[in-house]
């Protein structure tokens, strides 16, 4: 079973997404900071990060930067999930190493399709 770690201060959007993941049969994990995601991502190395990118303190462009420029995190894929719709922030977020870059209200076909191109052994 594939583990995906949340990083999304919105215990809403936190709640969607977990019920849908787990539905869909992955093992899920939220936390609400980009610092609490960075370490709980170096410790527990999950299979895919759901990345939020405005939070309070570090935004997801920076964690996702953070995560990808790590040799021990660098392997793990990172979808960003956003009310960010702009061209420029979608470019910005695969520029620092996003895999994935979608906007909300997220589609949950879409999400589920992406997480399983990113993860082809997966749940």
């Amino acid at each position: 079973m594939a583990k995906i770690l949340i990083i999304d201060d919105s215990p809403t959007d936190v709640r969607v997404f977990t019920t849908l993941l787990e539905k869909a049969g992955y093992q899920v994990a939220a936390v609400s900071t980009a610092e609490e995601g960075i370490e709980r991502v170096r410790a527990e190395l999950p299979d895919l990060v759901i990345m939020d990118v405005i939070m309070p303190g570090m935004n997801g462009f920076q964690a996702t930067r953070t995560l990808t420029r790590d040799p021990a995190t660098s392997a793990v894929p990172i979808v960003m999930i956003t009310t960010k719709s702009m061209e420029t922030d979608r470019v910005w977020g695969l520029r620092q190493g996003a895999r994935a870059f979608i906007t909300k209200p997220v589609n949950e076909k879409e999400l589920l399709t992406c997480i399983n191109d990113l993860l082809p052994s997966a749940a």
